[in-house]
């Protein structure tokens, strides 16, 4: 019996061009074709509050002492020796075997809203939306240096190389959007000069299949490297190349079986769809003067302002979860202008973000979470800043089913660690899961022969309390 001859390479990517390839081209070239990607979880066993998630991240360590957690005492104490039954056998960071003092608040408190909620009062623009907002002032969490706290808060363990939580979501949920990813990064700089680097493996997709990692667009320049064809690249000509790529992708997967090459092909794909969908997004020329005026931005700024922006153009267009980075918190020297400058950056952008969903009637299927890697120490370092603190930090989350107008959980007299209703970095991915209508004890991976998940295994708990 004869043998077909073989299929030489120049063959089959002609063959292609007019096959396979004009079919893929054409679900390339024409958004609509294009399936947004699934998550694995069908039908969800709780009712879905939030269809998706923005994170704003404080990085560098909020002082939740200039920030949401009044302290009258402290400030009383203030120069006085910080009281051993407070610290002795502690773990401390750069404090530690130094003389420990009390460090009072450097600004002043005031009532916002309805219940007369006391919050610093640099941040009179959250004041304005604080019935919007509930406060958690008994966040514990058990990192308490920099990196291994970001890994913490976003992935429930300090180990790298476990998922984060934005890909957790979107390998359970999938994305709404079908030309953006489904779990988008932005960093924002602040002005005060301690903007340590986060690395990329605070977004990484860990042990999940590597399309749910996260994806980061710059907020100046070029969003996203070599977005832009080379001359004499048409779209055309891109869109074959794709095309042809993946159609030998395609072979090579029925023959292998890899799901990494699943992955590489919806990779393709989705960055052929970004080219035209990125420039269209990042122009936020066309939101008009009412919407700049509320955020405070200018286009292109690269602010955390236009990154607030950026996440609501982003909500509208369906991806799953958006991430913020607002560097510039780790005042271990200066807390007093430090975080005054941090409120100057951040106080009208948040309360525009919460505004505006809410007009647009998004902030009912939108949780936004606000939080840092760790708190503060109410002794001094320095004289005029403040030390790591895992013992207690203030976070505080919008929208979804939470509840508004309200604070839960309290710290000591000092400020030194959550005594009342004390809640876990666990306990916020189990809430945060639970308002996205999954079972966080169920919603697992098995990695190296162990159910794996984001909750971790000490017993997290939907903190109810909080829920409308």
């Amino acid at each position: 019996m004869h043998s077909p001859s073989p299929l030489h390479r120049r063959a089959f990517l002609g063959r292609t061009s007019q096959g396979l390839g004009a079919v893929a081209l054409a679900s390339l070239m024409r958004p609509s074709y294009a399936a947004p990607v699934r998550g694995v979880l069908g039908s969800l066993p709780l009712p879905q509050k939030a269809r998706r998630v923005i994170w704003l991240t404080m990085a560098g360590g909020p002082s939740h002492l200039e920030t949401f957690d009044p302290k009258p005492k402290l400030a009383e104490m203030d120069g006085k020796p910080m009281p051993e039954s407070f610290t002795k056998g502690q773990q401390l960071a750069q404090l530690q075997g130094k003389p420990l003092n009390c460090f009072g608040p450097q600004h002043p408190f005031a009532k916002f809203g309805k219940n007369q909620i006391e919050i610093c009062s640099l941040f009179p623009q959250i004041g304005s939306v604080i019935d919007d907002i509930c406060l958690i002032r008994s966040m514990t969490t058990d990192a308490i240096n920099h990196d291994p706290a970001h890994m913490f808060m976003n992935t429930g363990s300090q180990i790298a190389g476990r998922p984060s939580m934005g890909s957790w979501i979107t390998y359970g949920l999938g994305t709404d959007a079908s030309d953006l990813p489904g779990f988008v990064v932005l960093t924002s700089l602040g002005k005060g000069g301690q903007n340590q680097p986060i690395a990329a493996r605070q977004w990484s997709s860990g042990f999940l299949p590597s399309k749910f990692q996260g994806v980061q667009l710059r907020a100046q320049g070029d969003p996203v490297l070599y977005l832009t064809n080379p001359g004499g690249i048409s779209r055309d000509q891109q869109g074959r190349d794709v095309a042809a790529i993946n159609s030998l992708n395609k072979q090579r997967g029925s023959l292998v079986d890899d799901p990494e090459i699943a992955t590489r092909i919806a990779q393709y794909e989705m960055a052929f769809q970004m080219q035209a969908s990125v420039p269209d997004l990042m122009d936020v020329s066309k939101e008009g003067a009412k919407a700049l005026e509320l955020y405070g931005c200018t286009p292109g700024d690269g602010s955390f302002a236009s990154n607030c922006l950026l996440a609501r153009r982003l909500a509208e267009r369906g991806t799953r979860f958006i991430q913020l980075y607002h560097k510039d918190w780790d005042h271990h020297g200066g807390v007093k202008d430090g975080v005054a400058l941090k409120a100057q950056e951040i106080d009208r952008a948040c309360m525009a973000l919460i505004t505006d969903l809410k007009q647009r009637g998004m902030l009912e299927e939108t949780l936004i979470v606000w939080a840092g890697e760790f708190g503060r120490t109410p002794m001094s370092q320095g004289g005029s800043g403040r030390d790591h603190h895992n013992k207690a930090m203030s976070v505080w989350l919008a929208g979804a089913g939470i509840q508004g107008g309200m604070v839960h959980g309290a710290t000591d007299d000092l400020g030194y660690a959550a005594i009342d209703k004390i809640t876990t970095v666990h306990d916020l991915h189990a809430t945060m899961l639970h308002q996205l209508g999954i079972n966080h004890d169920a919603f697992s991976f098995k990695f190296q022969g162990l159910d794996a998940r984001l909750s971790g295994v000490e017993g997290a708990k939907v903190i109810k309390d909080i829920l409308a």
